[in-house]
């Protein structure tokens, strides 16, 4: 009887240390915050021309909103540029990831890095 009692417990102690992990995951902030990567990713919208063609001119609006993602999550970029979201938009990594560049903004990703991307 002990043991059947023992094992209950140690059940029910498992499930609530699996259950507060699992919250804690869901509250979580990811490089983009609280917000999803997609939803960061559809903000970036002015972008798409300018990440499939490296000659393409990049629009003004792209360029305020990638300055003001650098500014303000500097690893959202990358992690919008590395997701499956950007890879199903036809972004090219290579080009897209040198759209800071591009704008000529300051405070950008150090050479041809994204996170453990190096543009080849």
């Amino acid at each position: 009887m002990v043991s059947s009692k023992r094992f209950f417990l140690t059940l029910v102690f498992v499930i609530l240390v699996a259950t507060n992990a699992f919250l804690r995951d869901v509250d979580a902030a990811g490089e983009c915050g609280k917000t999803p990567i997609p939803s960061v990713a559809v903000t970036l919208s002015p972008c798409l021309a300018a990440t499939g063609n490296a000659r393409a001119k990049v629009a003004p609006a792209c360029c305020a909103r990638v300055g003001a993602l650098l500014k303000s999550m500097p690893k959202c970029l990358c992690a919008i540029l590395l997701s499956p979201t950007a890879k199903q938009a036809g972004m090219q990594i290579g080009v897209a990831i040198a759209i800071p560049k591009r704008c000529n903004i300051k405070n950008r990703f150090a050479g041809k890095k994204c996170g453990r991307y190096t543009i080849p």
